[in-house]
């Protein structure tokens, strides 16, 4: 596990994060990017690099644990304050016509259960059962499905692909 910011002595966060936790690394260690830059570029390069959790500074300690216990258990975390924004540039600047298309289709289940745009919108497993009245078992199948059918690391890039795709909108 680690914690950076985007602008550290040597060489920035991100760069970081991409040595530790990106795309071509074996094992990648769970990468949790605390900073007081709240720009887009930063957050999709972290996100991009392999970080579970992007904050701002002025989250607060409650956030910041939290954001930790995710990225451990493989989940990630954004600022709520940035996640909104971030959405809606990423639905914005996508071309769908070139976005991934899944390895295996997804079940009607995966999709009209809507826990593709659950897992999308940011909720936890928990929020995603209580959501779909579902057991918090069958919260966690599904989520495990659609990393496995996307080709996913995590659940942040599942819900890159939700709007890349046009799943979901802003």
């Amino acid at each position: 596990m680690c914690l950076f910011d985007i602008r550290m002595p040597e060489m920035d966060g991100v760069e970081a994060t991409r040595l530790l936790a990106g795309p071509q690394v074996a094992h990648p260690l769970a990468v949790v990017i605390i900073t007081t830059f709240d720009l887009d570029d930063y957050v999709i390069g972290a996100l991009k690099a392999g970080a579970r959790g992007f904050l701002l500074k002025d989250a607060g300690p409650v956030l910041l644990v939290q954001a930790i216990h995710a990225a451990a258990q493989g989940d990630a975390l954004i600022s709520p304050s940035v996640t909104g924004r971030l959405l809606s540039t990423l639905a914005n600047a996508t071309n769908r016509s070139t976005a991934v298309q899944p390895i295996e289709p997804l079940t009607e289940r995966e999709e009209e259960e809507e826990v593709l745009v659950t897992v999308a919108r940011g909720r936890t497993n928990a929020e995603i059962a209580s959501e779909l009245h579902i057991s918090l078992s069958t919260a966690k199948t599904h989520i495990a499905s659609l990393i496995n059918k996307l080709g996913a690391r995590n659940r942040v890039e599942i819900a890159i692909w939700a709007y890349e795709t046009g799943r979901i909108s802003n």
